[in-house]
């Protein structure tokens, strides 16, 4: 299964840390969001990465090359950034099946095989790790709402009244049905083609979406603090780890 990276974010909100490089260049336990990225996908099973890149992509380009543990990388260029819809119309010609999608300013330490799992076992048109927040924190994310069969029946950007506290994670697997509803996407009210909406146009029009709820943990890095709290966790797990090992 192929994997794409939306990659091309300014990262203004983690300013110093991207005043010379891109968002997923920033480092966090030594080594560069985007390398957790791609490890989790390796270990998946990525045939190829595409990679979408923009604000300094010559960072990204010059440190990966061509290719990343055996893995060949394409790289597509969103030219502005305008919505991660709008970024993901950027692979569309080099994805002909199912794919991992990533997004590569996030953290994980979950269950990422669960989600590939279910696109591969039951055909969804797509699959994603949902995460329960505090109600306080609903809007910030885009809001998910699932039946009893867990899947997906509505999901809102950012609402002002969440209708749940269920919201969407930075890891999705999809079939190619998300491009046409990409295409169809009307910008938001700020300005993006939001991702939100195009899996909302697949539930509107009859497609299975399947929800995986998170094990483990994830962290979004949007700002310096939640870069040093991933890199914790990481040093916190490192260390357990180490302490097993010797029992």
């Amino acid at each position: 299964m192929k994997a794409v990276v939306l990659a091309a974010g300014k990262g203004t909100r983690l300013r110093p840390l991207t005043e010379d490089k891109p968002k997923g260049m920033v480092e966090v336990d030594g080594k560069p969001i985007l390398t957790h990225c791609l490890d989790r996908l390796v270990d998946l099973g990525a045939t190829e990465f595409v990679v979408v890149v923009g604000y300094l992509k010559e960072k990204i380009i010059e440190h990966y090359g061509d290719e990343y543990r055996g893995v060949g990388i394409t790289y597509c260029h969103q030219r502005e950034q305008q919505g991660l819809a709008h970024a993901l119309l950027t692979v569309e010609e080099h994805i002909d099946d199912d794919f991992m999608l990533i997004l590569g300013d996030n953290v994980f330490e979950a269950n990422l095989e669960d989600v590939v799992r279910r696109q591969q076992e039951d055909r969804a048109d797509a699959a994603f790790l949902v995460e329960e927040v505090p109600w306080e924190d609903a809007s910030r994310y885009g809001v998910c709402d699932t039946n009893k069969y867990g899947e997906i029946t509505d999901v809102v950007e950012k609402p002002d009244d969440p209708p749940s506290n269920l919201v969407m994670t930075g890891f999705y697997t999809f079939s190619p049905a998300i491009f046409p509803a990409c295409e169809l996407v009307q910008p938001s009210n700020r300005g993006e083609y939001e991702i939100s909406e195009a899996i909302d146009l697949l539930i509107q029009s009859g497609r299975t979406i399947d929800a995986i709820a998170l094990e483990g943990w994830r962290m979004d890095i949007g700002y310096p603090e939640d870069r040093d709290e991933a890199e914790q966790r990481l040093q916190d797990a490192d260390a357990e780890a180490v302490v097993t090992d010797s029992d």
